[in-house]
């Protein structure tokens, strides 16, 4: 009888839909571009901005991490502002302030935005999902990702580096109608845009709330979940879903939210997480990324191991970092933590 070996693409799919596997799949947040000597040999030619927005230099970014330690999924190399880009609220990055952005002033503004545009507008994100998919093949999994309307509704009121977060906040608490307003638009951009990722062959979506944890737990179901929840219902299974709040701890309103898999940073522990969510949710993450910085290969190979022994028999468990991958993290530490997951039964 012939055993069939499973592919890093099926153990993926495994887990994401919370099937028994080999071992976890592993892929890490920030895989591509920073830490890659490969992406800064191409950062010496190409701005960040050329690099998302060229396909053929997007795949290759995407497929570098890939090509060196064998992940068990790619991830699309973009970013979240792409959709507020293509709502009419452009952003760059530069070397001395890092993300500048243009901001919205009023509820004027936000009546303006038409969500109609985006797929259109992000085409060359369809074709860079394309050229990667064909690259791929049925090896390797491919997940596609968006921001969440919370987040964006951040970025796109107060703009960028170094600034502090509040202009959502008090929309929110001021002017209910205006908040509301700016968040279904944002769901239904980022609906539509997940969906032309998942036409184009992703195996599975990632939403980043990245700034999750600067709402209260009683505020977070109106102010991030219910509209991560539209857009969860908006795609209609058509492909799993991660949804990953950064510093968030309300786990029964991140449930409600209908993903898949639940993503979890590195401030908790992840014994503590497991108890309360149920084992029909996959679970990701929880590595804390520092140790790829800063630690020895053997410090992260125990707390690579440490992590994998309190999920064992977990099924539905994705092995990834608590938050992205460093820019100085070590090469032999990346190395040491996929041979480390790959050893594991």
């Amino acid at each position: 009888m012939s055993h069939k070996t499973t592919t890093n693409r099926q153990r993926l799919l495994n887990a994401l839909n919370c099937q028994p596997n080999d071992r976890p799949p592993i892929w890490l947040m920030r895989q591509a571009g920073r830490c890659l000597p490969e992406y800064r040999a191409l950062k010496e030619k190409f701005t960040f901005r050329q690099l998302i927005a060229a396909p053929e230099l997007a795949t290759e970014v995407t497929l570098q991490p890939v090509r060196r330690f064998d992940f068990d999924a790619a991830i699309l190399f973009s970013d979240i502002l792409v959709v507020s880009e293509a709502l009419g609220v452009p952003f760059q990055f530069n070397d001395i302030g890092g993300l500048q952005m243009k901001t919205l002033k009023d509820s004027g503004d936000i009546a303006r935005l038409d969500p109609a545009w985006v797929v259109d507008r992000l085409q060359y994100v369809a074709e860079a999902l394309r050229l990667i998919k064909q690259k791929l093949g049925d090896a390797t999994g491919l997940l596609g990702f968006a921001g969440s309307p919370w987040t964006l509704a951040n970025f796109m009121l107060d703009g960028g580096s170094g600034v502090a977060y509040v202009r959502a906040l008090e929309l929110f608490h001021s002017d209910r109608k205006a908040f509301d307003q700016l968040s279904e638009k944002l769901a239904r951009a980022t609906a539509d845009y997940l969906k032309m990722q998942i036409g184009c062959g992703v195996d599975a979506v990632q939403i980043f709330d990245s700034l999750g944890g600067l709402l209260a737990s009683d505020e977070f179901e109106a102010a991030s979940g219910r509209w991560v929840r539209d857009i969860v219902t908006e795609l209609g299974g058509r492909a799993p879903v991660i949804f990953f709040s950064k510093g968030a701890r309300n786990w029964p309103a991140q449930v409600l939210t209908g993903a898949n898999v639940i993503g979890i940073d590195h401030e908790i522990d992840i014994s503590e997480v497991r108890r309360q969510l149920p084992e029909t949710v996959g679970m990701q993450g929880n590595l804390d990324p520092f140790l790829l910085s800063k630690g020895t290969p053997a410090e992260v190979q125990q707390a690579a191991r440490g992590l994998l022994e309190k999920m064992r028999g977990r099924n539905g468990h994705i092995f990834n970092l608590g938050h992205g991958v460093p820019p100085d993290a070590k090469m032999e530490n990346m190395e040491t933590l996929v041979a480390t997951v790959r050893r594991f039964s």
